[in-house]
């Protein structure tokens, strides 16, 4: 138990409060004092262990100098510190918790000191979490998991000295050994669940997430209960606890201690997040500062990579350590036929229950190969835990893995063998990186193990997403998955190599961090990897292809017009072959679902999809497969009218005839399917459809695209074509809460617009709603006969969005095909972006006729087909006023 010494504390005294006739006693001045001098002691290197145990000291001097200011210690009551502060954990607004106990029901004139003695403590500035209660109430209270957990770390201030050790007592009386356990587990899941069951949030809580400061409590609350220490340390005597564990405990969480002692006096509040808000300036004021040759986010990208290999430090022990408790003290104790049953895998491993177990605590140091054989046997027999006291022994054996370790052919066969198991592939790579083997076998791996990049889109640590990503590869054979990847599954499952795509998971972003590019590095260290692990040339080739061009695929349907065949055409040389292809594909799609699983939707599913169906097609020779502009519109009306066939309802003749005015781009922009929704819509549409006159209203035509989730919609727009078309459309989307995924702008040969979008609705309802599919309609009828600069709604930039600076970057090439300019650019992803590019191009004369909208987290990469209004190049002059107009608005949007 935490003993508070005032004589060896080192922060000024609590003045004399007993006879004190100052306003609030001089409390509140005394208080700040202890804050400059935990702030000047922390700067003088004092540990915040030290100093955290030094404020909980002072608290107790100021409380039970009131306590006996108010005649409170001439009464029967005890006062009690419980939670945290009972520990003696008490950072600058942390909750300081105490319990006044009674022996029995409160006499009237005890409940008036208390109010005098609570009303203080308010006055002064403590906002104390506290609760009354007699003996008998507190029995009952306990039943409270919660309560409980509370109590029993309650510590004595002052007081009534026969209830000391009463509050702990009554946690014995009412918690068995087993049921305290059961419901801190149950707890402990539920809180994991709650931040999404992974140490690597973008803004963790340091206190609840897992590898935060309650799994530390966790250990102590369970721990406490049965051996009734007084501190963690008391552990290591009674063999609970190594003296290593202990030290890395304690260091993780002094780390997290000082994270939070700087949270709460940047916030002034008892703050726990550690939001991006403040990411900068924490690690500003721990030390890490920015080095030469630096990238602009390369000091809090240390520092997160530091709370990162902590937090994994601190949950890893935890889960280790809570599981011992459970098999040592609760299993053990299990009745014969209730305990796990034990069967021999081989001379060195037994399975007991559903757990893997070494035989002899001597195994690795005997057999080092048994270190890798652990993780095989595990996949072959379909175990997926660990005994406890061999991943002990697991964790001290991996220390061992070196260069010679490493270059022993036995050994490398074993690790291959590893990647072929594919049972249990996910869990077992996970334990071989908490318990150190994956890090010492591969020291690439050890060196992006918590590194992170600081943005919005890039969801977890690059040795999270990798395995995230081997996780991904394994559902593609899961049925469960099937409906939801179903080409991807179908291809995958195919590949005989499967170790060939678990290998370049491994390895594509392993050299992150290092500087350069790191698909380049990536490859060098696979190839490597590979030809010293036996492998062949082609496949280490294979390997190394797959890591230096991860990004291939992902990139040019989401930032390339893949409509264009000469796109696709330059695509399927780099890829030249279906092998390359079909492995890449697969991938691609497991890298970006692993990488940010809340922006993979199904738009971005039916661009990949797109782009692998086309380039199978050129890789596979087929003579009707398009290579060229001309060859892709022929293809196209060819399919559209074969598809025309199976349509009683609609006269091929009048088909024919308004396909014939709308123009050779429209034919290379849309897919057959559409054409003939759209060609219907048109035709039942009059007057435009059945005559020359254009004096009817715009048709606009919604539906839930074919391949795309519910939320989804597409939506056509046919009307006269006009200067602010485009603009306004962006206006009404964004007043709508609307996310533009694609736009294909189409002005037909009678000067008619075709334009078809294909939204995301932020509230779901635009497809259900019929209400709100006429509010769309209406209000881009309206917008469209109004031929004044669409007004912008002013939204607030987003919280998250605030702490990144992305510089507008735009860059222009001409599409020789088309005659038009592709102006690429790059933003801040700030609210009303389309919208407020729309403004600019109608202001400066800029007709677009496609885009492709890319968001990757805070970043916003999107490309537009444009000329001047009368399809004219735009000149050099027009472009660069083009360029600087935009940035000067995004940027000063952004600011």
């Amino acid at each position: 138990m935490f003993i508070c010494d005032p004589a060896s504390s080192l922060l000024t005294p609590l003045p004399d409060i007993a006879n004190s006739t100052e306003r609030h006693l001089g409390v509140p001045a005394w208080l700040a004092q202890i804050e400059e001098d935990i702030a000047s002691a922390l700067v003088t290197n004092v540990g915040i262990r030290q100093l955290v145990m030094a404020r909980a000291c002072a608290i107790d001097s100021l409380l039970i100098a009131l306590f006996e200011r108010f005649e409170l210690n001439h009464t029967d009551l005890a006062l009690f510190a419980t939670g945290g502060y009972g520990r003696g954990e008490l950072s600058a607004h942390s909750d300081v918790d105490i319990l006044l106990l009674s022996p029995s029901t409160l006499t009237d004139a005890n409940k008036a000191k208390i109010d005098a003695f609570v009303a203080t403590l308010w006055d002064v500035g403590i906002e104390p979490g506290l609760a009354v209660r007699s003996v008998s109430e507190c029995l009952e209270s306990t039943e409270d998991v919660t309560i409980a957990t509370s109590l029993l770390e309650s510590r004595f201030l002052t007081g009534n000295q026969t209830l000391a050790q009463v509050p702990v007592e009554l946690v014995y009386q009412v918690w068995s050994q087993r049921a305290f356990f059961d419901a801190k587990m149950a707890e402990a899941k539920a809180r994991y669940l709650r931040h999404n069951t992974t140490e690597y949030n973008l803004e963790p809580d340091i206190k609840n997430a897992p590898g935060g400061l309650r799994d530390i409590h966790t250990i102590g609350w369970i721990t406490k209960r049965y051996f009734r220490i007084n501190k963690l340390y008391d552990l290591v005597p009674q063999d609970f606890l190594t003296e290593k564990e202990y030290d890395e405990l304690t260091f993780a969480e002094g780390f997290l201690w000082e994270i939070r002692h700087h949270l709460h006096v940047l916030t002034g509040r008892n703050e726990n997040k550690l939001l991006f808000d403040y990411q900068r300036d924490v690690a500003t004021r721990m030390g890490y500062a920015d080095k030469d040759n630096d990238s602009p986010n390369a000091a809090v990208e240390r520092f997160m990579r530091d709370y990162y290999r902590c937090a994994m430090q601190i949950s890893t022990l935890s889960e280790m350590l809570t599981s011992h408790y459970y098999e040592t003290l609760i299993e053990a104790r299990l009745p014969t036929h209730e305990r796990p049953q034990k069967t021999s895998l081989n001379a060195r491993f037994n399975q007991i229950g559903n757990q893997i177990a070494i035989s002899h605590h001597r195994v690795f140091a005997q057999h080092p190969d048994a270190i890798l054989e652990l993780f095989l046997l595990m996949g072959q027999h379909g175990i997926k835990a660990v005994r406890t006291h061999t991943l002990r022994a697991l964790k001290i054996a991996a220390r061992g893995i070196d260069q010679s370790y490493r270059e022993n052919p036995k050994h490398q066969a074993l690790f291959l063998a590893n990647l072929k198991e594919q049972n249990y592939l996910y869990h077992r790579l996970r334990t071989m990186k908490r318990y150190g083997v994956l890090g010492s076998y591969l020291p690439q791996f050890a060196a992006v193990t918590g590194l992170m990049q600081y943005d919005l889109f890039h969801r977890y640590t690059v040795d999270a997403h990798t395995l995230l990503l081997v996780r991904m590869l394994h559902r593609f054979t899961n049925d469960a998955y099937r409906e939801q990847f179903p080409l991807i599954s179908a291809i995958y499952q195919r590949i005989e190599r499967k170790e060939i795509l678990v290998l370049a998971a491994i390895f594509h972003d392993i050299a992150k961090g290092r500087g350069g590019d790191h698909s380049e590095l990536g490859e060098g260290d696979a190839i490597e990897f590979c030809l010293n692990h036996g492998m062949s040339e082609a496949d280490a080739r294979l390997v190394g292809w797959l890591t230096r061009y991860h990004l291939l695929m992902s990139l040019t349907a989401q930032k390339k017009d893949i409509s264009d065949p000469e796109v696709v055409t330059e695509f399927a040389q780099i890829v030249s072959n279906v092998t390359h292809l079909n492995h890449l594909y697969v991938l691609t799609v497991a890298d970006m679902n692993a990488t940010n699983p809340q922006l993979w939707n199904s738009w971005r599913a039916t661009l990949m999809k797109q782009l692998y169906t086309q380039t199978r097609r050129i890789l596979r020779a087929d003579i009707d497969a398009p290579t060229n502009r001309h060859d892709m519109i022929t293809a196209t009306r060819a399919q559209a009218t074969a598809l025309l066939e199976n349509v009683s309802h609609m006269n091929r003749e009048e088909v024919l005839s308004l396909w014939d005015d709308l123009g050779d781009e429209y034919f290379l922009r849309e897919i057959p399917e559409d054409i003939l929704w759209h060609t219907e819509a048109i035709l039942n549409h009059p007057p435009i459809g059945k005559a020359s006159t254009i004096d009817s209203a715009p048709l606009i035509a919604l539906r839930e695209h074919r391949e795309l989730a519910l939320d989804a919609v597409q939506v056509f727009v046919y009307t006269q074509d006009q200067s602010n078309l485009f603009a306004v459309t962006m206006a009404v989307f964004d007043q709508m809460d609307l996310d533009v995924l694609d736009a294909r702008i189409i002005t037909a040969t009678r000067d008619f617009a075709l334009d078809s979008y294909v939204l995301l609705d932020r509230h779901g309802t635009l497809l259900t709603d019929s209400e709100r599919q006429e509010e769309l309609k209406a209000r881009l009828i309206h917008a469209f006969a109004n031929p004044n600069t669409p007004k912008l709604v002013q939204k607030r930039l987003p919280r998250q969005l605030k702490n990144f600076h992305v510089p507008t970057n735009i860059n222009f090439s001409y599409n020789e095909a088309s005659h038009q300019h592709i102006m690429s650019i790059e933003t801040l992803d700030q609210p009303g972006l389309l919208a407020r590019l729309g403004q600019v191009f109608l202001q400066q004369g800029i007709e677009v006729h496609a885009a492709r909208i890319t968001t990757l987290g805070e970043r916003a990469e999107d490309m537009f087909y444009i000329s001047d209004q009368g399809d004219a190049t735009l000149t050099k002059q027009r472009l660069e006023h083009l360029k600087a107009t935009l940035i000067d608005v995004l940027e000063h949007r952004s600011s």
